[in-house]
């Protein structure tokens, strides 16, 4: 998640993005402590490494592992990423630290089915890593090491997180022999990946759509009037003929989408709509976007 520099942020927006920060850090300590610990689940990426070590040893020292771990990560994210980058991960990874240390004497195992304890483990876990990068930090180092080689080889970050964490479960598994508890804590991680997306994305799904048409003015108004949407003219010019074009831009709720088409294809049943989905959009004046519809029944009077 892009942040600016520490010196654009006014300080209400430093002390609610540490506030975030800090309940985000607790809430991962607490999956970890209460319900992936007593049930020998792990998670993925440093946490999850840190964790079969503990095991190997004890418990107490799962802190030094993963700071000594995280190091280096913490280093490349400042060489490589960006300063304000690599404040909020100090400060992630020292909160997560001391939660761990506070709940060491406050907490108990949660003892449930194990299908509840993936479940709502994973959910915390996930709320709280999404909290902690939805407010520009890290608590994985592998996703760092992910971003150098997305930079350098052009994989994608989540191919490069999702190869390294299958490797770290399949190890886990391999080195307990017993693959019921790495299984689960795939299942585990996979909820907790699920409800980090939903944290950083939020739960509206937009969606953008070009759309070429030979009636760009009539799509325009049935839009507008019909759906209550606003839209964006765009010009262009065909590759093939050479003909100027009018590109209509749109940003559609996911419910709506269905009706977008079938406004579009009515009224032109040759127009080209290409489609994408949409993670995040920001408008400087605030506007809700898409725009609240019209209802049906007024766009029809006017």
């Amino acid at each position: 998640m892009a942040v600016g520099s520490i010196s654009h942020r006014t300080k209400k927006q430093l002390i609610l993005s540490y506030f975030w920060t800090a309940v985000g850090a607790f809430l991962a300590a607490v999956s970890i402590k209460v319900f992936l610990f007593p049930n020998d689940l792990i998670d993925g990426g440093i946490i999850g490494i840190s964790m079969i070590l503990t095991r190997l040893t004890t418990k107490a020292v799962f802190p030094i592992y993963f700071i000594i771990l995280t190091l280096p990560f913490i280093y490349l994210s400042y060489k490589f990423i960006r300063r304000t980058f690599f404040i909020q991960m100090i400060i992630a990874v020292i909160l997560f630290s001391l939660s761990l240390a506070i709940l060491n004497r406050f907490s108990s195992p949660f003892e449930s089915d194990p299908l509840e304890i993936i479940v709502i483990g994973g959910a915390i876990l996930g709320i709280g890593a999404g909290l902690i990068i939805r407010n520009g930090g890290c608590l994985d180092g592998t996703e760092i090491l992910a971003i150098i080689i997305n930079r350098k080889k052009g994989f994608t970050v989540g191919q490069v997180v999702l190869f390294i964490n299958i490797f770290i479960f399949a190890a886990y598994g391999f080195i307990f022999r017993d693959w019921h508890i790495a299984l689960r804590s795939l299942l585990t991680y996979v909820v907790a990946f699920k409800m980090m997306d939903i944290v950083i994305v939020g739960l509206d799904e937009l969606k953008s759509v070009m759309i070429i048409s030979s009636k760009p003015k009539e799509l325009t108004q049935l839009v507008m009037h019909e759906m209550g949407l606003g839209l964006t003219v765009m010009y262009g010019r065909g590759g093939y003929t050479g003909d100027a074009r009018e590109i209509l831009f749109v940003i559609v709720e996911r419910l709506d989408l269905a009706d977008l088409k079938d406004i579009v294809l009515r009224e032109d049943p040759s127009a080209f709509m290409a489609i994408e989905n949409l993670h995040e959009v920001v408008s400087g004046r605030q506007a809700k976007i898409p725009t609240k519809k019209r209802s049906r029944k007024r766009a029809v009077k006017t």
